[in-house]
């Protein structure tokens, strides 16, 4: 494929895997959800000690702020990004119940006003994911610019749905491959060029329902 037929194939591929997700029911994405939290928490339990980026959940996403008003509880930070211009890396401020908010890009709200924090782990959604760890996003490419300009190390949590799998987005050259991802199924893992499932529970440290605490915050439409 050309450079031109590669991003309409990919836009397709987009639309396709979004529509797929759209069908889920609410007693679906919350069950998704519940068990993807599970897995998060076996994973990483150093979770609580770090900052933690990660997105307003939009277009039946997985939502995370289930679990991390748990691991707040427990010590973490929270931060949501925020986007400066186009074309420019994320920038990610401190979140949590109460902070003010600003409606943003495509209707997502943003904190307003709160320290500016650079994540230890991110929390990324997938539109899809593929055999190699690549992540499809909703085409803007701002969490790979951000995670290419990161000036330490923080670990790339993909986050959604097993339905979302595809044998290859074709990655391009400013890709940037998840170290993990997590669907409901469980945990992979990037070794090499290969995503693997990791079939046991393992957990992963790195250096440095609670529907009452997220029921108000303002709803989004990304």
């Amino acid at each position: 494929m050309n450079s031109a037929q590669l991003a309409a194939w990919r836009s397709q591929l987009r639309k396709t895997l979004i529509e797929r997700r759209a069908r889920l029911a609410a007693d679906q994405r919350e069950d998704l959800r519940r068990r993807i939290d599970i897995h998060l928490q076996r994973a990483f339990p150093d979770l609580a000690q770090g900052v933690i980026g990660f997105c307003w959940p939009y277009r039946n996403e997985y939502d995370a702020r289930h679990l991390l008003a748990s691991l707040r509880r427990q010590g973490a930070l929270t931060a949501l990004p925020v986007v400066v211009a186009p074309k420019t890396p994320l920038e990610f401020r401190e979140w949590h119940p109460g902070v003010k908010m600003q409606e943003g890009v495509l209707g997502i709200p943003f904190p307003v006003g709160t320290e500016l924090l650079q994540p230890d782990t991110f929390l990324i959604p997938l539109v899809g994911f593929d055999t190699r760890g690549y992540r499809l996003g909703y085409g803007g490419a701002y969490f790979d610019r951000t995670l290419a300009a990161l000036d330490r190390p923080a670990r790339k949590v993909g986050v959604g749905y097993e339905m979302l799998w595809v044998e290859t987005i074709h990655p391009q050259a400013h890709d940037v491959p998840m170290d993990y991802v997590v669907t409901e199924r469980g945990l992979y893992r990037r070794e090499g060029e290969v995503l693997r499932f990791l079939e046991e529970p393992i957990a992963f440290s790195s250096p440095p329902c609670y529907a009452a605490e997220i029921g108000n915050q303002p709803r989004n439409s990304r």
